[in-house]
């Protein structure tokens, strides 16, 4: 695992802890030698992220689309990638990361998420997907995944590939060791 793709929100949130969980992460990417891969703004715990990975002798890779990236501050010294739309950002952020980690953040951090995870359930990709459960933020999400294991629709093997940590540390020490699922989602 040499790059890691951070989903997460450009709002801070009412709680400082988010804040402080994801400058928590950033030291420990930096400290690991993983180049970071975010959404390219500096706005919210995305920035909070990106400036602590930096500050610690990091590498930062911001992927933004071209709209956007004329509304948001940016991070100097942060590499930064323009892209067309919303679709090619998440696309070469896949393509950039080894792994995936949604911190908290709205609906574009769930989206973004989800979809990764979809992605390692269809086996369009064997990289470690997981969430940094700070203050039981996914804890919601997790029910809701439980409950489509119990109607049936997902396995219960798929769901147990999703990490879930609220311990930044602990969480990539998990990634680091993922093996990938190799049962079929088509297979019953």
């Amino acid at each position: 695992m040499n790059s890691i793709c951070v989903f997460c929100g450009s709002s801070s949130g009412f709680d400082e802890i988010y804040a402080k969980s994801a400058a928590s992460l950033g030291h420990e990417i930096a400290k690991r030698g993983l180049r970071l891969i975010y959404g390219g703004g500096n706005v919210g715990i995305m920035g909070r992220l990106a400036s602590i990975v930096l500050d610690e002798g990091g590498s930062v890779t911001g992927i933004i689309p071209e709209a956007i990236h004329k509304m948001v501050p940016h991070i100097e010294h942060a590499e930064t990638i323009v892209v067309e739309n919303m679709h090619s950002r998440k696309q070469k952020m896949h393509d950039l990361s080894d792994a995936f980690i949604a911190l908290p953040g709205g609906i574009g951090t769930f989206e973004e998420i989800l979809e990764a995870f979809t992605w390692s359930q269809l086996g369009f990709h064997q990289k470690p997907v997981a969430l940094l459960n700070t203050k039981s933020y996914y804890s919601p999400l997790l029910m809701q995944l439980n409950h489509s294991v119990d109607q049936g629709f997902m396995k219960e093997s798929h769901k147990d590939t999703l990490i879930v940590d609220e311990d930044p540390i602990l969480l990539l020490d998990r990634m680091e060791s993922y093996v990938p699922l190799t049962e079929d989602k088509w297979v019953k």
